[in-house]
């Protein structure tokens, strides 16, 4: 059955009607905005009537109580997104995470015991003498692990992930597919076969020890235009680099992240190294706990939903606007939003340690030695605005736990999940080598770091962190708002369906049974997928 058949059926409940002729859908525009939030979107459109996000929603669903589904990462925000599955079955918490399995980037050998931190960040580009990405992963870099033949080999990202993503499926089918984002390490979003995206463009954000857009709002704006001008050529019929294709992809996008940079610096360009900057000096983020944007973030804002015009209008010049799923959302949002509820204490195994009893007490040694293991079979600890903890001796987890909740305050920590709790949501740790043995969520306001330049990150599961951006538009649909509870995972069966793809063609999908997003088709009409 055809979109243009089963689109009759949209918003079968909600008292509404489709008046306009249905239209086919060619191919789907899968737009992540980093950071923004449902309330973003909200506060702009209403302020900002002729703005793209209006248009957008204006004959579109826009679900104002989206969540990413686990952890609000980018990359298991992302993976949400492109897989329509969680760390449950494409198995990755973070971009800088431990797995049981694998080996330091120098053990070519994979000997002695296994167990290694999965780096999958700015740092594994191949970078020239004046400390410049050249844009590409450099395999010396990445962790080890055995092949299916034995063979001890480099871990590229896209060997990380344990399921299929929207990219492999569609061009299973046929159909051409393009991608741009932040890092090479976004490689992953080729999945297992290594092949799924035609035309990936990923020019380098963060040059380690070299230039690094996100200290400016204006630069990363910069950096954001590369990937729009990459969108603009895929949607006129040319890979990202100008190569003739002959049309445009049946399914591409791009990840912006001007919106939270503007979110996240204290001070924009506080180091003076971007040379367009505008905004030196002044404040990011929110002014208020109400989600008014300062200066900064505005103008991430603004220019993120001039560049998502720039898109509409091409497709308009094309004739691809009514065929065309133009999907906005946001592999996470941010936290806080209320400047005010803003805590660093600094970083989470600190804490930990300047406990009186930390010495003697065997769950906190154990926090301790993860810590302290920078390679090898040791274990880990990640933190953000959450803390991931892979112990060493997985026995001294309930020692572990139990500290952390007897100490829960001077910790600044909400909750410990681990043991019962932690399986009820993801696989056992003790069977799956990349899950943690223990999850902190802090109070909400609350980053483990000690840093000065950000006043807000993501990784956690507060509501700032997981409530975002989801906009799905065609010029065949009303405009309404659903409040129904959806999830971000449930775009990747949603952008199937609607290229007339059967959802379960992702393993992810057929595994959590992810639905697709509700009020597009008349299940009860269509059946289920179950």
């Amino acid at each position: 059955m055809t979109f243009k058949e089963i689109i009759l059926g949209l918003l079968t409940g909600t008292a509404l009607s489709v008046t306009a002729q249905a239209a086919d859908i060619d191919r789907v525009l899968l737009i992540s905005v980093d950071g923004l939030h449902a309330l973003d979107v909200a506060r702009y459109v209403e302020g900002h009537p002729n703005s793209a996000l209006a248009e957008l929603s204006r004959h579109g669903i826009t679900y104002s109580n989206a969540r990413t589904p686990a952890n609000s990462d980018s990359f298991p925000g992302l993976l949400a997104l492109v897989t329509g599955g969680s760390p449950i079955t494409h198995g990755l918490f973070y971009d800088v995470s431990y797995d049981r399995t694998l080996y330091d980037p120098g053990n070519t050998t994979c000997r002695g015991k296994a167990g290694n931190m999965m780096v999958f960040d700015e740092s594994i580009d191949k970078y020239n003498s004046q400390n410049v990405s050249q844009n590409v992963i450099d395999p010396a870099k990445l962790p080890r692990g055995r092949n299916q033949f034995g063979q001890c080999v480099a871990v590229y990202p896209h060997n990380a992930i344990r399921t299929n993503t929207i990219f492999e499926v569609v061009k299973s089918k046929g159909g051409r597919t393009a991608w741009a984002d932040k890092h090479p390490a976004y490689d992953l979003v080729n999945g297992p076969s290594g092949k799924g995206v035609d035309d990936l463009y990923t020019p380098e954000i963060t040059n380690v020890n070299g230039f690094d857009a996100t200290v400016s709002v204006d630069c990363t704006v910069a950096n954001d235009q590369l990937k729009v001008a990459a969108i603009l050529k895929e949607i006129g019929g040319f890979t990202h680099d100008g190569t003739p294709v002959g049309g445009a992809p049946k399914l591409f996008g791009m990840n912006f992240q001007a919106v939270s940079v503007g979110q996240k610096v204290s001070k924009d360009n506080s180091d003076g190294s971007c040379g367009q900057g505008t905004h030196t000096g002044q404040p990011g983020g929110y002014t208020d706990g109400s989600g008014t944007p300062s200066a900064v973030l505005a103008f991430g804002l603004q220019k993120t939903d001039e560049a998502l015009g720039s898109m509409i209008q091409a497709l308009k010049s094309r004739g691809l606007y009514e065929s065309t799923l133009f999907i906005v959302g946001a592999k996470h949002g941010q936290s806080p939003i209320n400047p005010a509820k803003v805590n660093k204490p600094g970083h989470f195994a600190d804490l930990v340690a300047a406990l009186p009893d930390s010495g003697t007490n065997p769950g906190a040694q154990a926090i301790a030695a993860a810590n302290a293991c920078s390679t090898g079979a040791c274990g880990f600890v990640q933190d953000d605005d959450i803390a991931l903890i892979w112990l060493q001796d997985q026995s001294q987890a309930k020692a572990a736990i139990d500290y952390l909740n007897t100490n829960a305050k001077a910790l600044f920590i909400d909750e410990v999940i681990g043991g019962d709790e932690l399986k009820l949501k993801f696989n056992d740790p003790a069977q799956d080598s990349r899950t943690p043995d223990i999850i902190v969520q802090p109070v909400y306001g609350t980053i483990y770091t000690s840093s000065t330049k950000k006043n807000a990150e993501h990784g956690g599961f507060s509501f700032g962190d997981t409530n975002v951006a989801l906009i799905v538009s065609n010029p065949v649909l009303p405009a309404v708002t659903l409040k129904t509870p959806v999830a971000t995972s449930q775009v990747a069966p949603t952008i199937l369906r609607a290229l007339n793809i059967e959802p379960e063609a992702l393993n992810s999908v057929r595994v959590e049974r992810t639905a697709v997003l509700p009020g597009l088709w008349d299940n009860h009409r269509e059946g289920h997928w179950d």
